[in-house]
């Protein structure tokens, strides 16, 4: 009798846990539609992850495998270090045991028995029958594990880095990892009493092949508990009394689904500022995924009114939230505009972080992760930053403090990719000669500063800091500086220097002035990096965001440039794939030599807007929407960046891009959906209706603004924040007229 029992408990139990994996109807938010397994199998390069967080917030954690295809994983991270750069504590369930070797280092899972929410993440570790739950909280973070009956109940937690465990009671434990310079505390409580056994345990090192003894705590329950355990914990970069104080504010009981609700709530409250009518169930898939992945960065790092900063070694205190972990070179074309609309107080608190951090360490930093400023690709996009938030409006720092810095950036920091530091001789002969020199092919490399494997990129460096010295120029022109805008505003024209007019690109000079000999869809090593960047010359024709105009006057007028806008989708790779992507592993989502997958090229499909055929902007985003960004595990044609990437698909879905950051005006394209609505802080709505609208309508007819004609295909951030209204008639066929007139295009930061 007491065998059967336990049969029908274990029965009772399995029922319920299959229960917890349909399908939760909540497709009357738009939370129902995110899928963060989108993406989650990388085309060459990084996948994406079920990233389980609130809206950046610190604690993110998603299970550590491979990718989509991994069917086994390592263990679920407390919290993340930075977006990709590593993984804080871990933990992983068994029923096995180390000593008799039964323990499993890796556990298997079923795809079918797993559901991954933004704010709720479950799985099913087969092999051992062990339900695995988790949501989270800002600064905290619940996890629930449901054990077979009578079975062992081991949970092994882990140091990635150096660092210790530590018993704090029958039922607490508490750690400490050492990261980078700097440490990360744990305080975690079991919701009953346990055995802690504290050992150093061999690991083998991947990338250096070396074993080192790591750290392990191994938490023992009784066989004869029926109850799920349940982990909760708080996580500080103070100490491990803050890790506490930051559990007790947030969770005081062990209702994991009251956590869970609170979470979804958050999350569904975000994603509802945007609602979308129209379009198909995939199209809404994809574009709420997308949504969902902007909020992964930045993150907010203050625990409740203090915080430590990598930045001067040093505990603040504050009621202000600061925040981490940005890749400015990837998120200053979509992902900050993006939330300049959505949350302009969000973005002042960031921008008022990136100015407490030069502050605190000297530079205005590019990319500020949590333990350092990383001085990764090239240029100081952050300028474009500020400026395109001062245009709309966003203040809530120190405007001055922030130009200072940027102003440093401009006048005494090296532009070499990946460095930090003072000018070096060629950033000398970039202020004087007006372009970055490139080697010739085989000449050694004289300037020790230069990145080994970075190398000069030349051409991108030069059309980088043509951008950002435009943005200087302009920034200073509001704050009154007139010298510097004067000198920075004749800089921003350095672009020039590389433009080769009988090639129509943008082509590398050696430091004599002379052209080198290359072939621009090939030559420069690695990523093209001698002279380019992740992209080859074709990419780089048309980085000058900040002077399209001028670009397509360089290009000799509207028609020759159309001209060779149209060539760049349909110029082969000049080899086979194998060939071109050994070389060029971050230019995926090609369509010709455009390459969607990697950030240069977001703004490329717009330029039409520019030369008088907005048909073909039309044309081009609603095809590249449809081939790249499907709702699957390939979904994403390359790194998505923390948002960087899907922050494009949202605008352009939504029918409407931000070409030039720093100039407040938007392009309109093509939307996948009959209506977007965009709830403002200011308690407006903007709307954009597409009329007639089908999936084979995506030309524009004709178009009004507020009721009246629009004949351009353009509209200010005056407009959007003033909740304006404006409708598309669409149809199949172009309209070739509608904003081709040369008034009607959008205009050019530099006359």
């Amino acid at each position: 009798m007491k065998i059967k029992s336990e049969k029908l408990l274990f029965t009772g139990i399995i029922f319920l846990f299959l229960c917890g994996f349909m399908p939760i109807d909540n497709k009357k938010t738009n939370l129902g539609y995110v899928d963060p397994y989108i993406g989650g199998m990388g085309h060459l390069l990084h996948p994406t992850r079920p990233n389980v967080q609130l809206p950046n917030q610190m604690i993110r954690m998603h299970p550590l495998r491979a990718d989509f295809l991994d069917d086994q994983i390592s263990f679920f991270p407390l919290t993340m270090i930075s977006h990709r750069k590593g993984e804080l504590f871990g933990v992983l369930p068994g029923t096995g045991s180390a000593e008799a070797g039964t323990w499993k280092v890796r556990q298997t899972y079923d795809h079918d028995l797993e559901i991954a929410r933004p704010y709720y993440f479950s799985t099913y570790l087969i092999d051992e029958d062990i339900k695995a739950e988790f949501t989270p909280g800002n600064k905290v973070g619940l996890f629930r594990f449901t054990f077979p009956p009578k079975s062992g109940k081991t949970l092994r937690f882990q140091i990635n880095q150096e660092g210790h465990w530590d018993i704090v009671s029958k039922n607490a434990i508490s750690g400490e990892e050492q990261f980078f310079g700097m440490k990360a505390f744990v305080y975690g409580e079991f919701n009953q009493d346990c055995k802690t056994i504290l050992k150093e345990e061999p690991r083998l090192i991947k990338k250096t092949n070396k074993i080192r003894q790591e750290p392990t705590a191994w938490i023992e329950f009784s066989k004869d508990q029926v109850k799920p355990v349940e982990f909760k914990y708080g996580i500080s970069f103070i100490s491990v009394e803050q890790a506490k104080i930051n559990l007790l504010k947030e969770i005081s009981g062990w209702d994991f689904e009251a956590l869970k609700n609170k979470g979804e709530e958050v999350w569904a409250n975000a994603l509802n500022q945007i609602r979308v009518n129209g379009g198909t169930e995939a199209q809404r898939r994809t574009f709420y995924t997308s949504f969902y992945r902007t909020y992964e960065r930045m993150v907010n790092i203050n625990e409740y009114g203090s915080y430590y900063s990598a930045y001067d070694h040093s505990v603040h205190k504050t009621d202000r939230d600061f925040y981490i972990d940005d890749w400015v070179w990837d998120t200053y074309l979509a992902n900050h505009p993006l939330r300049m609309i959505l949350q302009p107080q969000k973005e002042a608190d960031m921008l008022n972080s990136y100015t407490t951090m030069y502050e605190q360490g000297g530079w205005m930093p590019q990319f500020p992760l949590l333990y350092q400023d990383d001085p990764a690709m090239n240029g100081f996009h952050s300028t474009i930053v500020f400026l395109d938030a001062w245009r709309k409006g966003i203040r809530g720092y120190n405007a001055e403090k922030a130009y200072e810095g940027i102003r440093k950036n401009g006048y005494e920091a090296t532009m070499l990719p990946w460095r930090n530091g003072p000018r070096c001789s060629l950033d000398t002969f970039y202020r004087e000669k007006g372009y970055f020199p490139a080697l010739m092919p085989g000449e050694e490399e004289t300037v020790k500063e230069v990145h080994d494997f970075e190398k000069r990129q030349a051409v991108a460096v030069t059309l980088g800091a043509s951008y950002d010295d435009w943005a200087l120029s302009e920034m200073a022109k509001e704050l009154g500086h007139q010298k510097d805008q004067e000198y920075f505003h004749q800089q921003a024209t350095n672009y020039r220097n590389l433009y080769r007019p009988d090639k129509k690109l943008m082509w590398p000079k050696n430091a004599k002035g002379e052209w080198i000999e290359i072939d621009p869809k090939f030559d420069g090593g690695p990523g093209g990096r001698d002279y380019y960047d992740e992209n080859n010359g074709y990419t780089y024709q048309w980085q000058v965001q900040e002077d399209i105009h001028g670009l397509i006057r360089l290009m000799g007028g509207r028609k020759d440039f159309t001209t060779t806008l149209d060539q760049l989708f349909r110029e082969d790779l000049g080899r086979t794939k194998f060939q071109f992507w050994a070389k060029f592993a971050d230019a995926t989502g090609m369509v010709g030599q455009f390459s969607m997958g990697n950030e240069p090229s977001f703004h490329i499909p717009y330029l039409y807007n520019y030369s008088g055929e907005p048909w073909k902007t039309q044309k081009r985003i609603r095809f590249l929407l449809d081939v790249w960004f499907q709702d699957n595990i390939f979904g994403i044609p390359g790194d998505e960046d923390g948002g960087g990437m899907t922050a494009f698909v949202v605008f352009s879905s939504m029918g409407f891009y931000p070409v030039t950051p720093g100039l407040p005006i938007y392009n309109i394209g093509s939307p996948v959906f009959g209506e977007v609505k965009i709830k403002l802080n200011n308690g407006k709505t903007f709307t954009l209706i597409a009329h007639n609208y089908a999936k084979a309508n995506k030309y524009i007819q004709s178009a009004k603004l507020n009721g009246q004609p629009l004949n351009k295909p353009w509209f200010t951030h005056s407009d959007l924040l003033n909740g304006a209204t404006i409708e598309l008639n669409m149809g199949s066929l172009p309209n070739k007229k509608w904003g081709s007139e040369v008034g009607a295009a959008p205009p050019s930061a530099i006359e």
